[in-house]
């Protein structure tokens, strides 16, 4: 089709939200992504699918390995201007990563089908090395190397700045759920009224990433807030389960969107004068302050809601204070083994003259 690809944001009668770039195949797959996956994923997909066919011009049937690499180059961007946080240029690997991850599960499923032209998945898993020995995985490279680089996190004084500017009860509630739970945005904003467990001070997160449930305990201050929210400031008679709600304009007492409470952040950290704090730079904060308060790096991995304690390993490295402790405590032990084993050689010099 000759407007292809464009994409078209669909809302059907029950509230679900469904993507459509305007080509038959591509549009079925975003059809089965829907079915699989969480409504963040499926708006990710069709983004990267519309940048991947704008920059090749290609119909999806006609990519080749060599349409990818000049993709990828095109990501890259030019090499005059670097970025001084990771020294590299254009798109983040990260996003890059992300983008041949969406265009190669269009194709894995295009060769699944099995009624199309596609035989081949287009997108390379990877470069062979020189590395001898091993299994193929391990002697391939990838196309893109993603840097483990640590997240931010807040100090203290500047997460009690940006509390301190926000407006409302239901604003506070939610920053707090990120800043002393460690929720995800998409959880924050799928909380239902039956999700929350007053009497146990917990909160059943079902909106997690992957789908998966789990249950978590949450600070006072969080529920405090929650109560002001709920007694003073939440329209009566919203029409949803949904927890929190915008609160005024034509859209009052309907589910709070991700763009609303992003919104909400911008303008309470442009008050408190900060010029980072993001979302998930409040889940960051959160998850490294337990862990710099003793809490077991398994509980952090449950109250995170990580499926692999891969994931959990960085609050190690984030949890400065905590990593000193150890380390003085380290040193302190060999420097005692250092000194016994001097005096022990010592002992026997002296003895032997």
């Amino acid at each position: 089709m000759s407007d292809f690809p464009c994409l078209v944001r669909v809302v059907s009668g029950s509230g679900q939200v469904r993507y459509r770039l305007g080509e038959r195949l591509v549009d079925r797959y975003l059809e089965f992504v829907a079915g699989r996956c969480r409504p963040n994923t499926l708006r990710a997909v069709a983004f990267d699918l519309k940048t991947f066919f704008a920059v090749t011009g290609q119909e999806p049937v006609e990519v080749t390995a060599a349409d990818v690499f000049d993709f990828l180059a095109h990501q890259r961007g030019e090499r005059t201007v670097v970025r001084l946080a990771d020294w590299e240029s254009g798109l983040s690997a990260r996003t890059i990563a992300r983008r041949l991850s969406s265009v190669s599960g269009l194709y894995a499923y295009l060769v699944a089908r099995g009624d199309t032209p596609v035989r081949v998945n287009p997108v390379p898993r990877g470069l062979m090395t020189r590395r001898q020995g091993g299994t193929m995985r391990s002697r391939m490279a990838p196309l893109v190397r993603v840097p483990r680089t640590l997240p931010k996190i807040l100090p203290p004084q500047e997460a009690d700045r940006l509390v301190g500017a926000l407006r409302t009860h239901r604003d506070r509630a939610m920053v707090l759920g990120m800043l002393l739970v460690g929720l995800r945005r998409c959880e924050v904003l799928g909380l239902r009224f039956c999700d929350v467990q007053v009497a146990d001070r917990r909160l059943a997160v079902v909106e997690g990433k992957g789908g998966h449930h789990r249950i978590v305990p949450a600070a006072n201050r969080f529920f405090d807030a929650l109560g002001g929210y709920l007694h003073h400031e939440r329209p009566g008679g919203a029409q949803t389960d949904r927890l929190f709600v915008v609160l005024k304009g034509p859209r009052r007492g309907l589910p709070l969107s991700a763009e609303g409470l992003d919104e909400i952040l911008a303008g309470a950290r442009r008050r408190a004068g900060l010029e980072h704090a993001t979302c998930h730079q409040l889940r960051h904060t959160c998850l490294t302050r337990l862990r710099e308060a003793g809490m077991a790096l398994e509980a952090v991995q449950a109250q995170a809601g990580h499926r692999s304690i891969e994931s959990t390993r960085v609050y190690l490295h984030l949890a400065n204070d905590w990593l000193a402790d150890q380390y003085l405590r380290a040193a302190e032990l060999i420097d005692a083994d250092t000194a016994a084993v001097a005096e022990m050689l010592a002992l026997q010099e002296a003895a032997a003259q």
